[in-house]
């Protein structure tokens, strides 16, 4: 087994402390920071997302293998300053909106994203339109990524929208939801881009918005 190869299986094996060696191994090999970003952090979220699409991985291995992730960004951020490859595919406002706590399907969203490219900025939960919004303008951010996992709150969604539009923030961003609770024609009703009903297809959907 190659090195990549060793790495992208510690990744989805999720085991930190091994991709932080490799990773620092490969640079010290005069391995460049910006081909381990498509040629062993993608391919190995990839990975983990088939896996989960597939029910072969649940929510707790995710978990794991996108922290074990974050111990190779973590290095090679730093390292990649003026490097094509550290310009992120988007910035993503990330958020579980307002009047909803829950958060473990956010923050997998957040950390799989993050490990395909994407700049996160993390608003929690609780998140009302108008923080979105702030957060929209501070960041320049060219996404927004909602979620709900209780059926009262989605119509802050809705509000969320409607603030990006009067704010005249709308056009800069895409605008994805998600969520158990969440449908395709919900989202399509409330005005939104797209839906991934998990976070692979959270992933999918954001790299396709951005090629479109």
């Amino acid at each position: 087994m190659g090195l990549f190869e060793e790495m992208q299986q510690a990744i989805i094996d999720g085991k930190a402390p091994v991709v932080k060696e490799l990773t620092e191994k490969a640079l010290s090999q005069g391995v460049k920071p910006g081909d381990i970003f498509p040629q062993v952090i993608i391919p190995a979220m990839n990975e983990v997302g088939r896996r989960m699409r597939d029910c072969e991985f649940f929510i707790p291995e995710v978990l794991i293998a996108a922290r074990a992730s974050r111990a190779a960004t973590d290095i090679l951020r730093p390292l990649l300053v003026g490097d094509d490859v550290a310009r992120p595919a988007g910035t993503v406002v990330c958020c579980t909106i307002k009047g909803d706590l829950h958060d473990i399907g956010k923050n997998i969203v957040a950390m799989m994203l993050e490990s395909s490219g994407f700049r996160i900025v993390d608003l929690g939960v609780d998140a009302s339109p108008e923080k979105i919004v702030a957060a929209v303008r501070e960041h320049h951010a060219n996404f927004v990524a909602m979620s709900a996992l209780l059926t009262t709150p989605m119509v802050n969604m809705k509000a969320a929208i409607e603030a990006l539009d009067a704010a005249g923030l709308r056009g800069q961003v895409k605008v994805m939801v998600g969520g158990a609770p969440v449908t395709e024609s919900w989202a399509r009703s409330i005005g939104a881009d797209g839906y991934g009903k998990d976070a692979p297809a959270a992933v999918q959907l954001a790299r396709s918005l951005v090629a479109a």
